[in-house]
C-alpha cells in the first residue's frame, strides 16, 4: 500500500507542476504545450484526483478545435515559447479559414482518444456520486456535440474509399513519429530545396541523441508541413498532392473504440439518430481494420495509399485489432497468444514482460528510439483498457501490474529501454504520470 501511496503522489504532483492552470504541459521542458491525445490520456489520470481539472482539461483542447470539426494534433500556449515547429511555422489561421485565430494550432491531427477519455471521467464521476457526477454528466452533454463533429470530420475528411481506413499526411498524426511502419512511405518524401532552415531543441532534453529521430528524419517532418501549407491543410488536396499518404490501422481502430463509445453516450442523451451515425462508423472503422490482418503474422498491417502496398512492420500497431474491439474469439486469442509470446512481451531479454514499441525480433528494433524499440506505459495502458473491455481481464491486470513495477523509479519517463528498463526521453511526462493514476485507482478499486 506505501509503494503505492508514493507512485500515486509523485504521479499526482508531476501533473500538478506541469499544469498551467488551464492546459497540462505534455512534459516540463520538452513538449510545453497541449498535445490532442495526451491531453485526452492526462484528463483521465486527472479524473482520479480533480474532476473538475479534468474535464478543463478537455475544454481547453476542444477551444482550438476547427469550425470543420478537426481537433489539432497541438493547441498552443501562447505564454510558452522554445518549441519548434510552433505558431509561426504552421500558421494555419492564415492558411485554412477554418481554423481558429486563437488559440493558435498545429495543422494536423493525434488520435482520436477522446470519447474514451469522456466514457473514462464519467465512470470515475459516477462512482463519486452526488454533486460531482451530475457536473460531470451536464459537462459531457456540452462537450458532446463538439466530439460529433470530431468524429464526422475523420469520416467525412479522413476515411480512405478504398481501404476504409483513416488516412494520415504525416506520421505524427500517427502519434508513433518515427516508427519503422512509417520507413517506406517516409523515404518516398522528397525533400525540396526551400526546407526552411531549423534548429533542433529536442536533443537537448535528452540524455543520448540516438533516443530521438535523426536530422534526416526531421527534414521529412517539416517538408510534409510545407506540403500542408501548400495545400491549405485541405484533405482532398492533399489526396491529389501529398508525399506521405497512409491508411493507419491503429488509428483506425481507435477510431472505432471511440465512436462505438461515443455511439453508447448519445443513446444516453436520446439522440438516436447520432448513435446509429456512430455505431455505423464503427462497424466500418473495424471491419478496416479486420480486413487488413496479415494472415501469415497474425498483424494487422498499415497501407501506403500512394502504391496500395501493405506495410507488414512488427510494431505494436499491429495490435489494432485488440483495440478495435468486437473480434472473434479464436482469433482474438491468437492475438493475445503473439503478444506475450516470444516475439513480443515474452521476450526473454526484457527486462520486464511488456510489450516495445518494436518487436525486438525485427531488424528495425532499436532498444533506446523513440517509437522504435522502448516499451511506452502510455500505449499500454491503451491495451490494457482494451483488454479489460473485451473480457480479457487477466492479462489487463498482468500488465498493469507489471508495468507499475516499472515505474517504481517514479521517473515516468516518456518510454522505457526494454531490455535495461532505463527511463528515457523526457523524465516527468505528464501521460505517464496518468497512466499511471488510473491504474492504481484501479488495483485499488479492486
Amino acid at each position: 500500500m506505501s509503494e503505492s501511496l508514493s507512485l500515486a503522489a509523485r504521479a499526482a504532483y508531476i501533473l500538478r507542476d506541469n499544469s498551467t492552470g488551464l492546459i497540462t504541459k505534455a512534459s516540463p521542458t520538452l513538449y510545453p504545450h497541449q498535445w490532442s491525445w495526451d491531453a485526452a490520456f492526462n484528463a483521465i489520470g486527472l479524473a482520479t484526483v480533480d474532476l473538475p481539472r479534468a474535464r478543463l482539461e478537455l475544454d481547453a483542447l476542444f477551444a482550438g478545435q476547427w469550425r470543420n470539426g478537426m481537433v489539432p494534433h497541438i493547441v498552443f500556449d501562447p505564454a510558452a515559447d522554445g518549441y519548434w515547429p510552433g505558431p509561426a511555422q504552421w500558421q494555419c489561421a492564415r492558411f485554412n479559414e477554418d481554423a481558429p485565430a486563437a488559440p493558435a494550432t498545429s495543422g494536423i491531427i493525434d488520435p482520436p482518444v477522446h470519447a474514451i477519455a469522456v466514457d473514462r471521467i464519467l465512470a470515475v464521476a459516477a462512482a463519486k456520486g452526488g454533486r460531482e457526477d451530475e457536473l460531470t454528466l451536464g459537462w459531457a452533454a456540452h462537450l458532446y456535440p463538439k466530439l460529433l463533429a470530431w468524429h464526422r470530420f475523420l469520416a467525412r475528411d479522413r476515411t480512405d474509399k478504398s481501404t476504409g481506413l483513416i488516412t494520415l499526411f504525416h506520421g505524427w498524426e500517427s502519434g508513433t513519429d518515427n516508427s519503422p511502419r512509417w520507413d517506406i512511405p517516409y523515404g518516398n518524401v522528397l525533400v525540396g530545396p526551400d526546407l526552411p532552415a531549423y534548429t533542433r531543441r529536442d536533443k537537448a532534453h535528452v540524455s543520448s541523441v540516438g533516443q530521438r529521430p535523426t536530422d534526416r528524419e526531421y527534414d521529412r517532418y517539416l517538408w510534409l508541413v510545407e506540403e500542408a501549407k501548400e495545400a491549405g491543410y485541405d484533405a482532398g488536396l492533399l489526396r491529389e498532392s501529398g508525399s506521405f499518404q497512409v491508411g493507419d490501422v491503429l488509428f483506425t481502430a481507435i477510431y472505432a473504440a471511440a465512436s462505438d463509445l461515443l455511439a453508447s453516450f448519445a443513446a444516453r442523451l436520446r439522440k438516436p439518430d447520432d448513435a446509429a451515425e456512430l455505431k455505423d462508423y464503427a462497424a466500418q472503422a473495424r471491419a478496416a481494420v479486420f480486413c487488413h490482418v496479415d494472415e501469415a503474422s497474425g498483424l494487422a498491417a498499415d497501407v501506403d495509399l500512394r502504391t496500395g502496398s501493405w506495410l507488414r512492420t512488427e510494431t505494436v500497431a499491429g495490435f489494432a485489432p485488440l483495440i478495435a474491439g468486437g473480434m472473434p474469439r479464436y482469433l482474438r486469442q491468437r492475438l493475445v497468444t503473439l503478444l506475450t509470446g516470444p516475439r513480443w512481451a515474452g521476450h526473454p531479454a526484457l527486462k520486464w514482460p511488456l510489450p516495445p514499441s518494436t518487436s525486438p525480433c525485427s531488424p528495425a528494433f532499436n532498444p533506446e528510439c523513440y517509437w522504435r524499440g522502448p516499451v511506452w506505459p502510455v500505449f499500454t495502458w491503451l491495451l490494457t483498457w482494451a483488454l479489460h473491455r473485451s473480457g480479457e481481464h487477466a492479462l489487463a491486470a498482468r500488465l498493469r501490474e507489471t508495468s507499475l513495477e516499472q515505474l517504481g523509479d517514479e521517473t515516468y519517463a516518456e518510454y522505457y529501454h526494454p531490455m535495461t528498463g532505463a527511463p528515457l526521453g523526457s523524465l516527468n511526462q505528464s501521460w505517464t504520470a496518468a497512466a499511471a493514476l488510473d491504474w492504481l485507482l484501479d488495483r485499488e478499486a479492486a
